[in-house]
């Protein structure tokens, strides 16, 4: 089955200079360009965004005594920045607090490519991996904004409809803004790659859906 890449070059030297940014594209240095499969990979700021918009849901990469943790999350956009939400004094908070860096990422896979070989099986998909900075949001316009994005998003007009955080509930959680310093997406998209020799193989291919409708 063919191997499908979501991820960057991560095992290249990082901190390369970009002399370049075009108008809505994401910084890329060496640790966040795309090498294998890079004809699908951009930097494309709206693909990440539409990406982002459709999921909601993150995984937060960072390093805790030397070894790696990856925690899924509800991450969601307003405007250029992301947001999540954790318990007050929670790891996550002090760690951005400290200035420590994280890398996200999303996926979506929506089909599977079925191949005449074993070797073509494939997938359709979306990613990105972003690198983040961020911090806590304190100031209470800034904190209600945000969460009305998301609630909104969810169901329209919602937040007006519905209590408030109280200040007890506000104390109890923090919320995070992050900052994307760097990131890339990367997609694929249609049927399967068959060579010429299988074609004659009495078998179906094509795209069929990672979670079809099935009746109850």
């Amino acid at each position: 089955m063919s191997n499908v890449d979501v991820g960057s070059a991560g095992n290249i030297k990082a901190g390369l200079p970009q002399t370049e940014i075009p108008e809505g594209s994401f910084k890329h240095t060496a640790r966040s360009t795309v090498k294998r499969g890079a004809k699908r990979a951009s930097y494309d700021k709206a693909s990440v965004y539409r990406l982002v918009d459709d999921l909601k849901l993150g995984h937060l990469g960072f390093v805790v005594d030397g070894r790696p943790v990856i925690i899924p999350l509800t991450v969601w956009r307003v405007d250029d920045d992301l947001y999540f939400h954790v318990a007050n004094k929670s790891r996550l908070q002090r760690m951005l607090e400290q200035g420590a860096e994280f890398c996200v990422s999303f996926a979506e896979c929506s089909e599977w490519v079925m191949s005449k070989s074993a070797y073509h099986h494939s997938a359709n998909y979306r990613s990105a991996v972003l690198y983040c900075t961020g911090s806590r949001v304190v100031e209470p316009e800034d904190f209600d904004h945000a969460f009305s994005v998301i609630i909104d998003q969810l169901e329209a007009d919602r937040w007006q409809q519905i209590r408030p955080p109280n200040a007890l509930e506000r104390k109890a959680t923090a919320l995070m803004k992050l900052t994307i310093n760097e990131g890339s997406f990367k997609s694929r998209t249609g049927g399967p790659s068959e060579e010429p020799e299988d074609m004659a193989l009495p078998v179906w291919h094509g795209t069929q859906p990672v979670c079809p409708y099935r009746k109850t």
